[in-house]
């Protein structure tokens, strides 16, 4: 499974998570991410919101409306992973 390096913009603190799917809508980039590649754990969405050269620059999805509409996209392309919102 593929992971990405997340930093922080609060703290400062690296965070490495699991990519667990990516997808492009309206031709920008989201990954489903989590912290833990083999147990049940909390899943992000990343948005691509910055491309520099090689390095890729994400940010959390945080608008509610843009998090509902990507969590249903990935939804449907894992039908075998239950979201639970929160």
């Amino acid at each position: 499974m593929e992971n990405i390096r997340f930093t922080d913009p609060d703290s400062g603190e690296e965070v490495l998570f699991y990519v667990l799917e990516q997808t492009c809508i309206g031709g920008v980039s989201y990954l489903l991410v989590t912290e833990d590649e083999e147990e049940d754990s909390y899943a992000y969405i990343l948005k691509e919101i910055q491309t520099d050269g090689d390095e890729v620059i994400y940010a959390m999805v945080e608008d509610d409306v843009e998090l509902g509409a990507i969590t249903k996209v990935f939804a449907e392309m894992l039908e075998d992973v239950d979201f639970d919102c929160q």
